[in-house]
This record gives C-alpha cells, structure tokens and sequence, in this order.
C-alpha cells in the first residue's frame, strides 16, 4: 500500500477551505482546520492555498498582480512567525484562504471593466 500524497491532499483541503469561506462558513472552516492536528499537514495546506492565489494572482491587472505580490510576502511572515504553533498556522491559513477569495473578487471586477 503506498501512502496518501501529502501535497494533493494539502490541495484538496486547501480548495475545501476556499469552498467554505466562499459560502460564508467560517465556522466550518474553522472546524476544517481544527481536524489538521499536524503542522506538516498545515503547511501543506498553506502550499496549496499559496499555489491557488499566485496562479489567480497572475492574471490580475499589474497594479492588483503587484498588491496581491505583496501581501502575499506579508503572509509568508505570518506562516514564518508561527512555524511551530499549530494555532498560529490555522490562523495564517484563514489568511491565506481569505486572500484567494479577495484575488478572485478582484479579477471578476477587472474582468467586467476590460470586457
């Protein structure tokens, strides 16, 4: 028997976590992550939430691209600074999901004005 890919299932949870915020289900969310007592699995988490925002992140306009750039570094701080506190990841990756759902706002408001 092989063991499970930590990466796509970081990716899977990472696309279930978008999913619940996305549907106003923080509670859920919260719940999500709760169930993810590993830090490894909750960086894997956080590297497919960082995979999802800076493809999305690409084809924003280049002011928005270089904003969502910079958060982007604000939030590897935050990962950095908690590297070792389960809560402080979980907190981080509320981030981070929430920052893919603000790329996704902002392209859908760019993809109106351009089209």
């Amino acid at each position: 028997m092989t063991a499970p890919d930590p990466q796509a299932a970081g990716r899977r949870t990472a696309d279930e976590l978008v999913r619940r915020l996305a549907e106003d289900d923080t509670a859920g969310a919260e719940e999500l992550l709760a169930g993810i007592p590993e830090i490894r699995d909750l960086v894997f988490v956080g590297a497919g939430l960082t995979s999802i925002a800076r493809t999305e992140g690409r084809r924003l306009p280049p002011a928005q691209r270089a904003q969502a750039s910079t958060r982007q570094l604000r939030l590897g701080s935050a990962r950095d600074a908690n590297r070792d506190d389960p809560e402080g990841l979980r907190a981080w990756l509320l981030r981070a999901a929430e920052e893919v759902l603000l790329i996704r706002r902002q392209r859908a408001v760019a993809d109106r004005f351009a089209g």
